[in-house]
């Protein structure tokens, strides 16, 4: 026996702790109908989330988070998520009701036939 006493036993920090971390993966399903990309299953969070991937390019916007893809032993299909960049808008709330559908060429067309807005704060209608 020792006359030393026991060193105290140290609390265990947050750092020590091993992370619990939320489980973010993908399910590559279908080539997209323009080549440029795969629809996908996302299961993050307890929900599973129907998306599409594409690659990024120069100049073109990006929708949605960046992400990159990590495969897993399971299937080959199947990815572990790290989200890089978030995006910076909230995904929308689900709606109701029907579609609302509005092209950029649908509106230069009612543009062409109906006339643009008028500035003049003066009465909308056409006749």
């Amino acid at each position: 026996m020792s006359d030393e006493p026991d060193p105290p036993e140290r609390p265990m920090a947050t750092s020590d702790a091993p992370e619990a971390k939320a489980e973010d993966v993908v399910m590559i399903h279908s080539p997209m109908s323009d080549g440029q990309g795969y629809h996908v299953l996302r299961l993050r969070e307890g929900n599973v989330e129907l998306g599409a991937i594409r690659n990024m390019r120069e100049g073109a916007p990006v929708h949605g988070d960046v992400v990159k893809l990590s495969p897993r032993k399971e299937h080959e299909r199947l990815y572990d998520v790290e989200v890089l960049v978030k995006s910076p808008r909230p995904p929308e709330p689900p709606r109701s009701g029907p579609a609302q559908v509005a092209t950029d060429a649908y509106r230069a067309n009612w543009e062409t036939i109906f006339g643009a807005r008028r500035g003049d704060g003066g009465s909308e209608t056409l006749n």
